[in-house]
């Protein structure tokens, strides 16, 4: 009878175990240590990204000028932050939070901000080098100018 009657006791109580409470809280730790990171980017994840991205539109650009068989360029827009493959290419932009460098021949100078890396149509290019940065975090984009080779460097 006492067994019954704790029974009905318990029923009528509201509440949490320990148990479903340990799962609760295992459940928020697995959320929070998966979630955080796709939320959260750091200096190395942007520079990072932002090099990848520059050295897969200057490595298009070369290909453009070798298919087309004729001078392709990239313009990049240090101050804004994006670059655009070719006169009427798609505009692409670059995190904000990162620094844009361009080196680049005089004759590429598009202005004090902006310029053009260009790419011929037997593969060389004008040359140049992107530098990408963000906190302690650097990153060069080389274009070699005699074969248009493209590489991400890294820097101290």
């Amino acid at each position: 009878m006492w067994l019954a009657g704790n029974r009905h006791a318990r029923a009528g109580q509201t509440g949490f175990t320990l148990f479903e409470l340990l799962i609760a809280i295992t459940l928020v730790a697995a959320l929070t240590a998966v979630a955080v990171p796709v939320f959260t980017r750091s200096a190395g994840t942007e520079v990072k990204a932002a090099a990848r991205t520059l050295a897969a539109g200057l490595r298009r650009t070369r290909s453009r000028a070798v298919l087309q068989g004729r001078a392709q360029v990239l313009a990049l827009d240090v101050k804004r932050h994006a670059f655009r493959v070719g006169t009427a290419g798609r505009t692409r932009a670059l995190p904000s939070d990162v620094t844009l460098q361009l080196f680049t021949a005089r004759s590429e100078l598009l202005g004090e901000r902006a310029g053009a890396i260009r790419f011929y149509p037997d593969g060389s290019s004008t040359g140049g080098r992107i530098t990408v940065t963000a906190g302690d975090r650097r990153l060069l984009v080389d274009v070699n100018w005699l074969s248009g080779r493209v590489r991400i460097l890294g820097a101290g």
